[in-house]
C-alpha cells in the first residue's frame, strides 16, 4: 500500500473510531431520558385534571408515557415536585403558591387563572375588606386558592380572628355557598373550571367586580388585572351582564431543575398545542410563554420558547432526533480536538523514528572530535570499542522503509569515523597504543 493509501486508511479508521465513540456516548445520554414521567394535577373537579388526557395523548405520540398523580391542589403539587423522592416529575401550579422556589423551575406559563369571588345576598361588595366578619370558603389547605388568597385577605384586614375562613374548595365550596352555609366562596382557575362555570350560571350568586384591581397588580408581582367583558361567557344568557374587573395569576407547568432538557422541550411543545388558542382572557398565541411569574424560569424552556424546535425535531421522530443531536454535540468537539492531533501524528512519528537514530549522532560526534583533536598516545582500542557499541546499537534500531535513509547515513558516518581512527593509527606506527 502506498503512503497516500495508508494515510487515507488511517484517516478513515480515525473517523470510524470517532463516530463509534460519539455514538456510544450519545446512546448513554439517550438512555438517561425517561420514557415515563409523572405529573401532579389536582382534584378530579378541577380544570388542571381535565388537561391531563390531552397532554398524555400528545406525549404518547413521541413515545413518552405520562402518568397522572391526582392531588389536593397546587400546594401539594409544589411540595411533591420539589421532593426528588416523591416520584413526581412535573406539576401544574399557579403563581402565589411557593414562597421559596428552591429546586423548582417554571417550564411555561399556560393561561390566566383569575380569582373568582362569588357571594349571595343583597349587598354588592367590590372589595375584599367588605367581606370582613363573613363566612368565606377559601379553599382546602392543599389548594392553590388557599395559598393565593390568604395574603390578599390579610392585606385587607380579613383574618381568622374577625372572620370565619372555611377550608373547603371547588364544588364543595360552591354547594356550601348555594346552601347558605358560607356567605362567599373563592376560586382560582380558568373560566372553564367546573365550579366557576356552575357559579357563573347560578342566578342566585353574584360575582365580585374588583374596584381596586389595579392596586393588586401594583402590589403583587404575580397578579395581573383582567377584564371579563359582558356576555363573554354566554351571549344568550348575558353572562356576565356587565364588564367585570378581576385579578388573576397564571397557571404554570413546573418541574425540578434536573429534568432532562429533551423532556422539557417535549412538554413545552405539548403546552403550545394545548394552550395557544384564544381564551376568555388570553390572546391567540399569548400562551404558553416563559415570562417570569414568581419562580425562576428553566433556561432550556426559555431557549426552546424563543427559538422553537430544532430542524431535526421538526422532521424526525423525537427519540431519534434527540439521539442525532447528542451525537453531533459529542462528535464536533472530538473532531475539533482529534483531527489536529491526527495531522500532528506524522510529525510525531517522524520525530520518534529519527530520535532513535539521532540519539547516537551525539556520541558519535564526540568520538569524531576526540579522534580529530587527540595527539600523543592514542586510545585506539577504546575508540574502536565505543564505535563497535554504537554500530551494534544502530543495527538494532528498527525503522520503517521511509526512514531507511537516516539509518544508512548513520552507518556510513560510523564507517567514516572508523576509517578516520584507522588512518590516524596507521599514520603513527611508532605510537604506543593505549588500551
Amino acid at each position: 500500500m502506498s503512503s497516500r493509501g495508508r494515510a487515507v486508511f488511517r484517516g478513515a479508521a480515525l473517523v470510524g473510531i470517532l463516530v463509534l465513540l460519539a455514538a456510544l456516548g450519545a446512546w448513554m445520554l439517550q438512555s438517561a431520558i425517561p420514557r415515563s414521567i409523572v405529573i401532579a394535577t389536582g382534584p378530579a373537579d378541577t380544570f388542571d385534571h381535565s388537561l391531563f388526557p390531552r397532554y398524555r395523548q400528545i406525549l404518547a405520540r413521541d413515545g413518552v408515557t405520562l402518568v397522572e398523580r391526582k392531588t389536593g391542589g397546587a400546594v401539594e403539587n409544589a411540595r411533591l415536585v420539589s421532593d426528588p423522592g416523591s416520584g413526581v416529575d412535573v406539576a401544574f401550579m399557579q403563581g402565589g403558591v411557593i414562597k421559596d422556589a428552591g429546586n423548582v423551575v417554571m417550564l411555561a406559563s399556560l393561561y390566566y387563572e383569575p380569582l373568582w369571588v362569588f357571594y349571595r345576598g343583597s349587598a354588592t361588595p367590590s372589595r375584599l375588606d367588605e367581606l370582613r366578619g363573613r363566612r368565606i370558603a377559601i379553599g382546602a389547605k392543599d389548594q392553590g386558592v388557599h395559598a393565593f388568597v390568604e395574603p390578599l385577605l390579610a392585606a385587607n384586614g380579613v383574618t381568622a380572628t374577625d372572620s370565619e375562613l372555611v377550608s373547603i374548595g371547588n364544588l364543595e365550596a360552591l354547594h356550601a355557598l348555594q346552601a347558605g352555609t358560607v356567605d362567599a366562596a373563592m376560586f382560582v382557575g380558568g373560566a372553564e373550571s367546573p365550579a366557576v362555570v356552575a357559579a357563573l350560571h347560578d342566578k342566585s350568586l353574584k360575582l365580585m367586580n374588583f374596584s381596586r384591581a389595579e392596586a393588586y397588580q401594583r402590589r403583587f408581582d404575580h397578579i395581573t388585572k383582567l377584564t371579563l367583558p359582558a356576555g363573554t361567557v354566554d351571549f344568550a344568557l348575558d353572562i356576565p351582564q356587565d364588564d367585570v374587573a378581576l385579578i388573576a395569576t397564571e397557571a404554570m407547568l413546573v418541574s425540578r431543575d434536573d429534568l432532562p432538557p429533551a423532556i422539557i422541550t417535549l412538554l413545552h411543545e405539548a403546552a403550545r398545542e394545548v394552550h395557544s388558542d384564544q381564551g376568555y382572557f388570553e390572546k391567540p398565541r399569548e400562551f404558553p410563554n416563559t415570562d417570569p411569574v414568581d419562580i425562576p424560569v428553566s433556561a432550556y424552556a426559555d431557549r426552546h420558547h424563543r427559538f422553537g424546535p430544532s430542524l431535526l425535531h421538526r422532521y424526525l421522530p423525537f427519540f431519534f432526533a434527540t439521539f442525532v443531536e447528542r451525537l453531533i454535540i459529542l462528535l464536533v468537539p472530538l473532531i475539533v480536538v482529534i483531527v489536529p492531533l491526527f495531522n500532528l501524528l506524522p510529525q510525531l512519528l517522524r520525530w520518534r523514528m529519527r530520535s532513535r537514530i539521532y540519539r547516537w549522532y551525539g556520541e558519535l560526534s564526540l568520538l569524531e572530535r576526540d579522534v580529530a583533536s587527540r595527539s600523543g598516545t592514542l586510545p585506539v582500542d577504546e575508540w574502536i570499542a565505543t564505535l563497535d557499541r554504537i554500530e551494534a546499537a544502530a543495527a538494532r534500531v528498527k525503522t520503517p522503509t521511509s526512514y531507511a535513509s537516516e539509518a544508512y547515513t548513520l552507518r556510513e558516518h560510523i564507517a567514516l569515523v572508523r576509517r578516520s581512527i584507522l588512518d590516524k593509527a596507521r599514520a603513527k606506527p611508532d605510537v604506543e597504543f593505549a588500551s
